[in-house]
């Protein structure tokens, strides 16, 4: 290993050990809590966690963002904080550039391009983008790894499975086995550039018909397993567009929902990292959709699932509802938890079985769905608790994204006719049939 990536490493392991006594003093105020009675100010150490957390690069962060996400995953007060952690790592030097190009594609990497700048265009938790020229004249994004990354993930699961395991301690009211597990293999994959790169391929050919989604095409000879080259596609941040006219907030609101559930209802697939900087806006209301690192392959009768559960909750079929959760992978339902968790589904469903034009929720602050599932949390604590099941984990992020996005935008849509428009010609064996080839094509991870 070259002498700055080892003071790199050193440097990593001196952040992480401060994150650890920062959780390590938090367990301790939580067990005195817990079992002396002695009161925590969550407030105040949420945020402290939060500045501990935002001063890392690398996957921990990446996790505390979506832990802000997840229902119950974490306190609200945690998930309050957590939710304004942002992207905003340092990116790497020239020096660790010129490594991590050298490594990918040779000695004479330079030569490949006609321009490389020095400076990244864009940093983020597990890597950077140079906006360089390709030899033909391509504008191209080579999105580099920084290095050790796989050491960081691993260390920042173990800290992740300790926050999880304090939070249970506290609280019984969500098994959370499944979610770490799931949050393992997904980070793990991201480390692939050339899974990712798969990955982004079978996206662009699932949104093939979408003419107003865009998908960056791959540079296969740019790349490697720590860097992937695509083309570089021109877009504003979504948030540029709040102020918008109307027509142009339903238009950028339409493709954002093709771009996302297209792919789930026709192959079972979704895109599983719904950061508002994983899209962008062309000026005609177009999406550029990025980052391809997380996706989620469903199985074909989960998804069929869910188009059951909308249909119960349609028809308050209580059986069909406890069929659909079963499906998602939930056992050993009792009464009362069926009702709880139907709660929770007629909040995630609420939109679309609402036969009129309507705004999705109102942004004031606070975390998309955060009073119904402090609700929910309620009943479950009362009930005995519930084991989130794996697949439930980015089904329920990706929906919660979305949803908030379109808070920002403040869209006037009638979301039930897009939702069955979409869905009418349903046919699980034929979702099979087209899952199965594409996971062939590409060697999806399943």
């Amino acid at each position: 290993m070259a002498q700055n990536d080892k003071n790199t490493g050193a440097k990593r392991l001196g952040r992480y050990a401060r994150v650890s006594t920062k959780m390590g003093g938090l367990a301790a105020r939580m067990a005195g809590e817990k079992f002396f009675g002695i009161k925590v100010d969550r407030d105040d150490h949420a945020r402290i966690l939060k500045e501990a957390l935002g001063n890392l690069r690398g996957p921990l962060m990446k996790v505390a963002q979506l832990l802000a996400t997840i229902p119950d995953a974490l306190p609200p007060e945690y998930a309050a904080e957590l939710q304004e952690l942002q992207s905003h790592a340092p990116p790497m030097g020239w020096p660790f550039v010129k490594r991590r190009m050298q490594a990918e594609l040779g000695p004479d990497w330079q030569n490949k391009f006609s321009d490389f700048p020095r400076e990244a265009a864009a940093a983020a938790s597990l890597g950077q983008v140079h906006k360089a020229t390709t030899l033909s004249g391509e504008i191209v994004a080579c999105k580099l790894q920084y290095p050790d990354m796989e050491s960081a993930v691993e260390a920042d699961l173990k800290q992740l499975r300790l926050m999880f395991s304090l939070y249970e301690s506290y609280d019984k009211a969500i098994q959370t086995k499944h979610v770490v597990n799931e949050i393992a293999t997904r980070l793990r994959e991201e480390l692939d550039y050339t899974r990712e790169a798969r990955n982004q391929q079978a996206y662009a050919e699932m949104l093939s018909n979408e003419n107003h989604v865009h998908v960056p095409r791959v540079i296969p000879e740019l790349g490697g397993k720590r860097l992937l080259t695509t083309e570089w596609l021109e877009g504003a941040p979504i948030l540029d567009f709040k102020k918008a006219p109307l027509q142009m907030r339903n238009q950028i609101a339409l493709n954002l929902f093709r771009a996302w559930y297209v792919p789930l209802y026709q192959y079972g697939v979704v895109h599983g990292d719904p950061h508002l900087g994983n899209y962008k806006v062309r000026q005609n209301g177009d999406i550029n959709l990025l980052d391809f690192g997380c996706i989620r392959v469903f199985p074909p009768q989960f998804i069929k699932g869910i188009l059951d559960l909308y249909h119960a909750l349609m028809k308050n079929d209580r059986a069909l509802a406890v069929h659909a959760f079963e499906a998602w992978g939930f056992k050993n339902l009792s009464n009362e938890l069926i009702d709880t968790l139907t709660i929770w589904a007629r909040f995630l469903y609420q939109s679309v079985m609402d036969d009129r034009v309507r705004i999705i929720g109102k942004s004031e602050g606070t975390v998309y769905g955060r009073d119904t599932a402090m609700q929910v949390h309620a009943a479950l604590r009362k009930h005995g608790g519930i084991t989130v099941p794996r697949e439930f984990v980015f089904m329920d992020r990706a929906a919660l994204g979305l949803g908030s996005v379109f808070i920002h935008l403040q869209a006037e849509v009638n979301w039930h006719r897009l939702f069955e428009e979409l869905t009418a010609d349903f046919d699980v064996a034929a979702l099979e049939k087209r899952q199965k080839a594409l996971i062939k094509k590409f060697d999806l991870a399943v």
